[in-house]
């Protein structure tokens, strides 16, 4: 176990450490790259002035001499494309670790939380919450039953009651004489007005009546 815990940052470090070797060890392959390439430019312009001053021999030599300096620069070139393509592998296998390091931590949590949550516990659990539930189930139906005097009333007779009451009141109303047949006209003259009718006062009894009716409308 130690030697896992202890094993991850040393490989880490030393992954780190070689990715910093690789880089120092490219930007000194590109210094010597620049380095050559000026020193190729340089015999291009010695052969040039050799070459006007009609000394063939000595022009060919810096041209020569130019030639080796662009082979050193494609060796060059040949090393720092092997460089980079050393750390693109490099870098690929880090994250690769890195991600399958975080896949097993991922792993060892869910493991941890599953052995935290034992599956007969949550059957247990879920059959108490429906236990708790049936009974106050339970508890809301008996306290919703009728108890005293309410609870010894008849249904079917509270309903032939109302259906005897809704009989009365259509009777009554076909009983009414009709009350939308015209007045006669009454001469009123010049300057007086009709004395209007005064409401008279309904009954207690006319009054339950308006209630009932009201609520057989709905």
């Amino acid at each position: 176990m130690f030697s896992r815990m202890f094993g991850k940052p040393k490989q880490e470090t030393n992954a780190l450490m070689t990715l910093d070797k690789l880089n120092e060890t490219l930007e000194m392959l590109e210094k010597k790259e620049k380095v050559l390439q000026k020193k190729a430019s340089t015999e291009v312009e010695k052969a040039k002035d050799f070459t006007r001053a009609k000394n063939k021999r000595a022009a060919i030599q810096c041209l020569k001499r130019k030639r080796l300096y662009e082979q050193q620069i494609e060796q060059l070139g040949n090393f720092q494309l092997r460089i980079h393509d050393q750390m693109i592998m490099l870098e690929g296998a880090k994250a690769t670790t890195e991600t399958v390091d975080a896949l097993r931590t991922g792993a060892s949590a869910m493991k941890a939380m599953q052995k935290a949550t034992n599956i007969d516990d949550v059957d247990k659990t879920m059959d108490e919450i429906n236990e708790q539930t049936e009974n106050m189930k339970q508890i809301q139906e008996a306290l919703a039953t009728p108890i005293g005097a309410a609870a010894d009333f008849d249904e079917d007779e509270l309903e032939a009651e109302l259906e005897e009451l809704e009989g009365a009141e259509l009777e009554e109303q076909l009983l009414q004489p009709a009350t939308t047949a015209l007045a006669a006209p009454v001469h009123v003259p010049a300057g007086k007005q009709p004395a209007r009718p005064i409401p008279q006062k309904r009954t207690a009894e006319e009054d339950e009546l308006a209630a009932l009716q009201a609520e057989m409308a709905l």
